[in-house]
Parts: C-alpha cells; structure tokens; sequence
C-alpha cells in the first residue's frame, strides 16, 4: 500500500522519540511506499487535493540496553523522484504536523477535505480534527473528567481557585506542556498569573481542578479506533510540577487499568465518530484531563519500556481497514 505522512520538516524529526518516525518505519518494516510531505506543498486543483511528496526510505532505529539507537543518515530523500500526486490515488494519509493548530494547519485540513474517502483513508479526519481542540473536546465527557473551566474571566477564574484551592491554568493551543501554571487559593500573582494566561483577558483558557496524583505521573493511553493499545507514565522531575517530556518528565511503564478501559469505552462512540481513530489520552489519578488528536506522541518510549510494536499494529489495522473497504466496494459492483 501506499502510505503518505504530512510532517514538518523531516530533518527537524527525532527519530529516538517522534511517534511519525515510529509510524513510518513500521509501514515501511511491513513492505509498504513511505512518501512525505508538507502542509506547504498541498494543494486543490479541478476538486480533488494534490501534493508534492517524496519518497523516504529510513535506517530504523535499533534498540540496545533499554534505549534507542540512531544510525547516521537515519533518513535518505529520494529527491529526484519528487511527484506531483493526487491522494486520491494514494491508500493512507497520515496528518502529523504538530500544533499549534493555526491559520496554515487549518487551511491544510481543509485541503484534505478534497480527498475521496472512499479511496484514501485520513489519519486523522480533517474535520474531526478542527472539531477537537485537545483541551476542550473532554468537556463532553463529564463523568471522567476533573473540576474544569473554560473562561477568561478573571473573577469567575478567581472563584474557581478558591474553591479547589488550587488549579492549573492550560492555554488551550497549547502543546508538550507549554504554558502551564499551576495557581493556589490566595496567590499574590493570581492577577498577573491570569492576565499571562488570558493574554490581558482576551484569550479564554482552561482551568482545571489540581490532581495531587499528578506528582505521581501523567498517563499517556494509546488509542487506536477508539481502543487503547498502549500507555507511558510520564513522571515530574522533581523540579517542575509537569511530566510532560518536553519539559523534562521521565517516563515508566504502566499498566492500562479497568479505570482505563472505562475511559476509552466513553470516548470510543465520539473518537469513531469524529473520525479521531489514532489518540493520545491523558490521564491523572483516573481522571481524563486532555483528548491530543494532531499528532500524539509516546509510540517510541512504550515501545522501548513494554518490547512492543505499536507503529506495527497501527499500520496493519490502516491495511485491514483499507483491504475491507476495497472487498465491500466490490462487492456492491
């Protein structure tokens, strides 16, 4: 099959830790075309939606003594078979730009609206994706998540505050822990803490009931279709109330609990629906707390902490998924 990966540029990737590197070794491990692109070189002509892709052939990473290994080139270009494509004609398009989710990333969904999906499956929807915010598309699940607001009201905030007695304020384009602060009833920078946030009252954001089970890590589950296949806990180091691994949290290996299991169970009927079908859910102390859909990451280290292959299951369930639709298109002939 073949399969194209809409990334920001390749050379600025890590393949030790980036989950589009994890997929597309995987799709290429399993005999399948790996051609990238950018959200740049997209594009609609005569209704249907075109790109300039690349094929890309990678020197997978290798683990040895509980870490990743990167051989030098780890990526090679075939730069003089560049074509101009219409994805239609491609089997699996995997959207994987990282946020924030800006004017160019949604002009870039709405391109891929122009793909046939009768023929090219969308990893993820673009439509699901402009409707997910990945703070704010929890808020529908209400019995599994924590105390939340979503305000730029300073008041309204304060009152929240003081009611938890502490919260953590989420800008909500955020990404990798960005932005994050953690505020205490009785804070004497609560105002300027909220103007920050709020960009002086413009910008609402979310506030969220503080998890003292966060000291304890962050979970990321894994769910594919709506089922969860995998999960890291991400851990503070001591130094920043965050786990997140852009800021320095460590990572274990956890067990995906019933708890868990529940979760994935109230969001399968939204995430299948929205067409969200490779997630990232966060979870502290049994509480959802963020739903990431553009391109969620954690492949690599549950990978390396449980001996699995998780970018494997993802591509094959792609070809499984892709091989029934074309059988039943046939079938209807």
């Amino acid at each position: 099959m073949k399969f194209v990966f809409i990334i920001d540029p390749v050379s600025k990737l890590n393949p030790s830790h980036d989950t589009s590197v994890a997929l597309m070794e995987a799709a290429q491990a399993l005999s399948h075309e790996v051609w990238i692109t950018e959200a740049s070189q997209l594009w609609v002509a005569e209704g249907k939606a075109w790109a300039r892709l690349t094929p890309v052939q990678f020197n997978p990473v290798q683990l040895e003594d509980g870490h990743w290994v990167v051989k030098l080139p780890w990526y090679e270009l075939e730069e003089g078979d560049v074509a101009s494509v219409c994805l239609d004609d491609m089997d699996a398009v995997f959207m994987r730009i990282d946020p924030p989710v800006d004017t160019a990333y949604l002009y870039a969904t709405f391109i891929l609206d122009y793909i046939n999906p009768e023929k090219t499956l969308v990893v993820n929807h673009p439509n699901g994706l402009r409707l997910a915010n990945e703070k704010m598309y929890a808020l529908q699940f209400l019995d599994v998540i924590p105390k939340t607001l979503v305000s730029q009201d300073k008041q309204v905030i304060r009152q929240f505050v003081e009611e938890h007695g502490a919260a953590v304020l989420k800008p909500l384009g955020g990404k990798g822990g960005e932005g994050i602060l953690l505020i205490e009833a009785g804070d004497r920078n609560f105002n300027s803490l909220v103007e920050i946030s709020t960009q002086n009252n413009q910008l609402p954001i979310m506030v969220q009931q503080y998890l003292p089970a966060a000291k304890d890590g962050d979970k990321r589950i894994i769910a594919l279709n709506g089922e969860p296949i995998g999960a890291v806990n991400r851990i503070p180091s001591g130094t920043d109330f965050r786990g997140n691994m852009a800021v320095g949290g460590r990572v274990a290996s956890i067990e995906i609990t019933e708890r868990d299991r529940q979760i994935c169970e109230a969001l399968a009927p939204s995430l299948r629906r929205d067409g969200l079908y490779f997630a990232g859910l966060d979870v502290i102390g049994g509480y959802l707390t963020e739903v990431n859909v553009t391109s969620p990451t954690g492949i690599r280290e549950i990978d390396r902490l449980a001996g699995v292959q998780i970018g494997h299951q993802v591509i094959e369930w792609v070809v499984q998924r892709q091989t029934e639709k074309s059988s039943f298109v046939s079938a209807s002939k």
